[in-house]
C-alpha cells in the first residue's frame, strides 16, 4: 500500500502547504507530482506515462468542456442582459415582499448556475445586480453574503449543467443522466430548505416600493424576451431530450462523427448524454452571436470566457493527469484489495468524511472529488455493492457540503469582494461560511443517504 499512501501524502502535503511562492499553483502542482510519484513507483515508461495521461484527461474531457463551454455562453448571457431579465421578472412576480425577495435572488442564483455550472460565474453575474437590494432591507454584510452563497452553490450542482454530477458520474464511469434525474429533487430540496433558511434573516417582511419593479413581470418579458433566446434554445433542447427523447442534435451527427475516435475531442463530438449537453451549450452561444451586443464582441467573449475558466481548466487537466497515472499504475486495484478489510460503513462514513475535508481546506468540490472520489468511488462501486448512480449523487453533495464549510470556501472569498465593492462595508467570510453551515450539513446527510441506499 505504500505505493498508494505515497503520492496521495505528497499531493496532500503539496496542496496544504502554507508557502506564499506556490500558493497559487499548489492544487495543480500538487496533482502533478502525485501522478510523477505513481508513475515512477508503477515503473511506467515514457510511452505508458503520455498514455496514462491522454487516458486519465479523456476521463474527465467532459468536466473540462462543460467549464470551456459554460464559460463562454456565460458571457454572451452577461452581454446580452438575460440574467437581469430573469431576475426582474422574478422580483415583479414573486418578489414584492422581503422574502418574496430573498426567493426570488436565491431562485435566480440557481437558474444562473443552473445554466453556468459554476458557482463563482453566477454569484459573480447576479451579486452585483441584487446587493444594494438586500442592503436595503438592513440585513447584515454576512446575511447577505450567505443568501447569494446558498444560491450559488445549489445552483452550481443543480441540473442540467452540473459540473459535480457530471464530475462524481464520469469517476464512476456511469452515464449522467440517471444521478440527474434524482438530482432535481435533491438539489430542490436544498434550494427550498435555502430559502426557508434565508428568511429567517428577515425583520420585517414589507419591502420598500423603490425596490419593487414598477412594470409587471408580463411587460418585462413582452419588453425583453428577445434577450432570453439563447437562453429557450437551451431549454426547449434539454426538454425536448429528457421529457420527450427527442434528439435535435441528432442532426450535427454526420458532422461531428468523424471526430468521434480522438480522444478528449470526443467528449463533444460523442452521441450520448453528457456530450448532448455540451452541444446544446454550443448551439445556445452560437444563437446568441447572432445578437448585436454579442456579434460585434465575439473575440471578447472568448478572451473572457476562456480567462475566467482557466485556472479551473488547468486543475482538471492536472487531476486527469494523475487518475490516468494511478489507473495504469494500478493503484486504484490496490486501493480495492485493501478495503475489503475493512467494513462497509467505515468506508463510507470515513471516506465521505474525507472528501468534505478536502473540500473545507481547498474550498472546491472538483478537487474534492479529484483527490478523495478518484479512489472511492470504484471502491463503493467495486466492493460496497452501492450502485453507480448512488455513488456520484453522493459524491456530489458531500463534496459540495465540504467546499462550503470554513475555512476555504472560495465562493465565500468571492462574496466577500463583492459586498465589500458594492457596500464599502466589511463582511466576515468564516461567519458567512458558518451561517450556511445547516444547509451544508442538509446536502451532506443526503450524500450518505445516496450511499447508504437511501435513493
Amino acid at each position: 500500500m505504500l505505493s498508494v499512501i505515497i503520492p496521495v501524502v505528497v499531493l496532500f502535503l503539496v496542496i496544504l502547504v502554507p508557502v506564499k511562492a506556490i500558493r497559487n499553483v499548489n492544487i495543480r502542482l500538487g496533482l502533478l507530482l502525485s501522478a510523477l510519484i505513481a508513475m515512477a513507483m508503477g515503473d511506467m515508461g515514457p510511452a505508458e506515462s503520455v498514455r496514462a495521461a491522454i487516458s486519465g484527461i479523456d476521463k474527465l474531457s467532459w468536466v473540462i468542456g462543460l467549464s470551456l463551454f459554460g464559460s463562454i455562453y456565460a458571457q454572451t448571457q452577461v452581454r446580452m442582459g438575460a440574467i437581469d431579465t430573469v431576475l426582474n421578472t422574478l422580483r415583479a412576480s414573486i418578489g414584492k415582499t422581503s422574502k418574496g425577495l430573498i426567493a426570488s435572488i436565491i431562485i435566480t442564483l440557481v437558474i444562473a448556475g443552473s445554466l453556468l455550472g459554476d458557482a463563482i460565474a453566477s454569484v459573480t453575474v447576479i451579486g452585483i445586480l441584487v446587493i444594494k437590494a438586500l442592503d436595503d432591507m438592513n440585513l447584515s454584510p454576512e446575511q447577505t453574503g450567505c443568501i447569494l452563497l446558498l444560491g450559488a452553490v445549489c445552483g452550481s450542482i443543480m441540473p442540467p449543467i452540473t459540473q459535480g454530477f457530471f464530475l462524481s458520474a464520469s469517476l464512476v464511469n456511469t452515464p449522467v443522466d440517471p444521478v440527474i434525474k434524482v438530482g432535481y429533487v435533491t438539489v430542490g430540496v436544498l434550494v427550498v430548505a435555502s430559502i426557508l433558511w434565508c428568511w429567517t434573516f428577515v425583520r420585517s417582511n414589507r419591502l420598500p416600493e423603490e425596490l419593487i419593479p414598477s412594470r409587471p413581470a408580463t411587460r418585462i418579458l413582452a419588453d425583453e424576451w428577445t434577450r432570453l433566446i439563447p437562453l429557450i434554445t437551451l431549454i426547449v433542447i434539454i426538454i425536448l431530450r429528457s421529457g420527450f427523447k427527442i434528439e435535435v442534435l441528432k442532426i450535427l451527427d454526420p458532422l461531428l462523427s468523424p471526430l468521434g475516435q480522438i480522444p478528449v475531442v470526443r467528449a463533444v463530438t460523442a452521441f450520448g448524454g453528457s456530450s448532448r449537453i455540451l452541444q446544446a451549450i454550443a448551439v445556445a452561444t452560437l444563437v446568441a452571436f447572432c445578437a448585436p451586443t454579442v456579434r460585434g464582441k465575439i473575440l471578447d467573449v472568448f478572451r473572457k470566457g476562456l480567462v475566467s475558466v482557466s485556472k479551473t481548466v488547468q486543475i482538471q487537466i492536472c487531476a486527469g493527469v494523475m487518475i490516468g497515472a494511478f489507473y495504469e499504475a494500478g493503484l486504484i486495484d490496490k486501493v480495492l484489495l485493501f478495503t475489503k478489510t475493512l467494513s462497509a460503513a467505515m468506508l463510507k462514513v470515513g471516506g465521505g468524511a474525507m472528501l468534505m475535508l478536502v473540500g473545507m481546506l481547498t474550498g472546491s468540490q472538483s478537487t474534492a472529488q479529484n483527490t478523495i472520489f478518484a479512489f472511492l468511488g470504484p471502491i463503493l462501486t467495486g466492493n460496497l455493492d452501492v450502485s453507480p448512480r448512488a455513488a456520484a449523487l453522493g459524491g456530489a453533495h458531500l463534496a459540495m457540503a465540504g467546499q462550503s464549510m470554513p475555512p476555504a470556501c472560495l465562493t465565500t472569498f468571492v462574496i466577500v469582494g463583492i459586498v465589500g465593492g458594492v457596500l464599502a462595508k466589511k463582511a466576515d467570510p468564516i461567519r458567512i461560511m458558518f451561517l450556511a453551515f445547516p444547509i451544508t450539513i442538509l446536502s451532506a446527510l443526503i450524500g450518505y443517504a445516496a450511499w447508504f441506499g437511501l435513493f
